[in-house]
């Protein structure tokens, strides 16, 4: 007699950002579902971030522990965030995914901008038979154009994709899913813009549905972050009517699941060779470089200078909070770098006035900037700090009230002009609205892709003179 009811669960990640240990607990949970399940009744799906360069095993192993993870958790799909995207270059990218097993690399609104084709290692969509069910998948990513662009990627507007693809998969499928890293408020448009999508998974934006969200016939579903949770949801698939329906949709918590073993395994394996990699010198300081989020001091400088000097501008500035800690003297490796600034923050150019740079400037001198904690946006510190700069001297009275501390700006032996625009090597984070406000309000910006800030201080650790120079004050008490 056949079976004419069946029951599946669907299991999603998202957003987990090199957080190995919750990916470890993952990997139980869902080692545990496949008990006494069969194959055709389990989907495994990842919705992006699973990378994050601030972890020195996805650091010194460009990626490959991540990639590692998902073979030996039997992912099926997953779809590229960000943190894949935008922190590894598009050869980095082909390697590390030449490692993967099982699963497919979805890429529905990705091309490559010399051939405007999908690259051979991605997918646009994907059809999952699960004995006689047809589940479609569509995968998108944020949108970030300006930076993809540097690397070489077009990232074509995801609302329209989805609504093409849709169109096309919805007749040949019994379920269909989009896996969205776009966020929260991009996923409810597409639920109510887009009519035939089952299911929506999010991320990017790390919100938490402990239960789906249902806007019309669609639900949304999302785990969070770092791992905290696993989405699971249970469908029931008619073989008669061919109507596949939600029966329920949740977030389960990994807090307290044991670590899967293999994965345990795979992460200090990883760990072992990602140190033996980074152990390679950088550079070897004859001083120590002190770095502090609240006060002037010699590496910030440092940095500043280099981010002048990279981006061939007239000044920098930089916030100190970049710099978790200072360099000691001797040898400094990839491995202290990456400890110091563990960031993917990339360099950038822009025009700024001079009144919206004393702005910034006044700000920097306030105890409520200098201890501003800062979430996101690429930046992976603690606190703003206050701004280490370049290419100017500022001369200010703490005793006056805020916002009226500084008496002088000099810009090359002249003051700072107000109206006047100048050229500002600084950080793209500033321009996404965070931190020091007036920062964002730039023109003619350009960004600087595939190097982040680490890479800059390695190369101006090389310098001696640069080195040296790092210890005269920019910043000058002037007393009345």
């Amino acid at each position: 007699m056949k079976i004419e009811k069946r029951s599946l669960v669907l299991l999603h990640s998202n957003d987990i950002h090199s957080h190995l240990e919750q990916a470890a607990q993952i990997a139980t949970i869902i080692e545990q579902e496949r008990v006494g399940r069969h194959p055709d009744d389990l989907i495994v799906l990842d919705i992006g971030d699973h990378m994050d360069r601030m972890r020195l095993e996805t650091e010194g192993s460009n990626g490959a522990v991540n990639v590692e993870i998902l073979n030996q958790t039997g992912y099926e799909a997953i779809v590229l965030g960000n943190n894949e995207g935008l922190t590894f270059t598009p050869e980095q990218l082909k390697q590390m995914y030449s490692k993967k097993k099982d699963y497919e690399i979805l890429g529905s609104n990705i091309r490559e901008s010399t051939s405007g084709e999908i690259p051979h290692w991605m997918v646009p969509y994907h059809i999952l038979h699960k004995g006689d069910l047809r589940i479609g998948l569509i995968g998108v990513t944020a949108a970030f154009s300006d930076f993809y662009e540097l690397l070489g990627w077009d990232v074509l507007e995801p609302y329209q994709v989805v609504s093409e693809l849709t169109t096309i998969l919805r007749p040949q499928v019994d379920l269909l899913v989009v896996m969205s890293h776009l966020g929260l408020k991009h996923d409810r448009y597409i639920a109510e813009h887009v009519e035939g999508i089952d299911l929506i998974l999010g991320g990017h934006t790390h919100h938490l549905f402990e239960q789906a969200e249902q806007i019309g016939h669609t639900y949304i579903c999302a785990a969070g972050k770092f791992g905290s949770h696993l989405g699971r949801v249970e469908f029931e698939f008619d073989v008669l009517t061919r109507r596949c329906t939600v029966q329920r949709a949740i977030a389960v918590p990994t807090a307290g699941v044991p670590e899967h073993p293999g994965v345990r395994a795979c992460i200090q394996h990883f760990l072992k060779t990602s140190r033996q990699y980074l152990s390679t010198t950088v550079a070897h300081l004859h001083t120590s470089l002190p770095a502090h989020p609240e006060q002037e001091s010699a590496l910030v400088n440092l940095l500043a200078a280099e981010l002048r000097q990279w981006t061939e501008a007239e000044i920098s500035l930089v916030n100190a909070g970049q710099l978790l800690h200072s360099l000691a003297e001797g040898d400094v490796t990839l491995e202290m770098l990456h400890q110091i600034c563990p960031s993917p923050i990339n360099p950038c150019r822009q025009k700024l006035t001079g009144s919206q740079i004393l702005i910034a400037l006044e700000e920097s001198l306030l105890p409520e900037f200098q201890q501003k904690a800062i979430k996101g946006f690429g930046f992976r510190g603690e606190v703003l700090g206050m701004l280490g700069i370049d290419g100017m001297e500022v001369f200010y009275d703490p005793s006056l009230p805020p916002y009226q501390r500084i008496r002088e700006v000099v810009v090359s032996g002249h003051p700072l002009q107000p109206d006047r625009l100048y050229m500002v090597g600084t950080l793209d984070m500033f321009t996404f609205g965070v931190g020091y406000m007036t920062l964002k309000e730039g023109t003619e910006r350009k960004y600087y892709l595939p190097e982040f800030i680490r890479d800059l201080l390695g190369t101006a650790l090389q310098q001696e003179a640069l080195v040296a120079s790092s210890f005269e004050a920019r910043w000058h008490v002037a007393h009345h």
